[in-house]
């Protein structure tokens, strides 16, 4: 029972959102969410569309290797982890995914144009957005909240079991 106890509270730990009490900030945190997160879906549809050339012209051109396979990774991770983020579930770890393929497309921009901003900026600006949600959580209208609170219910009735057990214990010791 005390196992079960401490992964749900690892779980929430991963999945609950820093929680502000202020709902205009929650609402725009929301917003952004749901505008940075389903923006990737165009992108991962964008890459398998032509998986080759842009395992080619992206992922070869910075030297890394098995580029067919991780263009494939790269667009599923757009993909799958956009409207994750947009609806809040498993938010950080989708966010995560989401701002290691951004650091890995600035790099390739910086190696192309150097450190002309123009060049990054859009990356950039996904970047901070998704290191945003991967340090904050999703926020308080998402589901990872509504699990979040779930999970936290469920520990405090676990934990009024394990209480009600220790004082049936020690009443039949007496």
């Amino acid at each position: 029972m005390k196992s079960m106890f401490s992964i749900q509270s690892l779980i929430s730990l991963a999945i609950k959102p820093n929680l502000g009490t202020n709902f205009l900030s929650q609402t725009a945190w929301t917003i952004l969410r749901v505008v940075v997160g389903l923006a990737m879906v165009h992108n991962g549809l964008d890459k398998l569309g032509n998986i080759e050339g842009f395992a080619k012209a992206y992922v070869e051109y910075i030297g890394l290797p098995f580029p067919v396979f991780l263009s494939y990774v790269a667009a599923y991770t757009e993909l799958i982890g956009g409207p994750l983020l947009a609806i809040g579930l498993l938010a950080r770890p989708a966010a995560t995914g989401l701002f290691f393929a951004m650091c890995v497309a600035m790099y390739h921009h910086i190696k192309l144009g150097g450190f002309s901003i123009a060049g990054y900026e859009l990356a950039l600006l996904y970047a901070v957005s998704y290191l945003f949600f991967v340090i904050n959580g999703a926020g308080l209208f998402s589901v990872d909240s509504l699990i979040g609170g779930w999970l936290d219910s469920q520990a405090t009735g676990l934990k009024e079991e394990e209480e009600l057990e220790v004082e049936a214990a020690y009443q039949t010791t007496r």
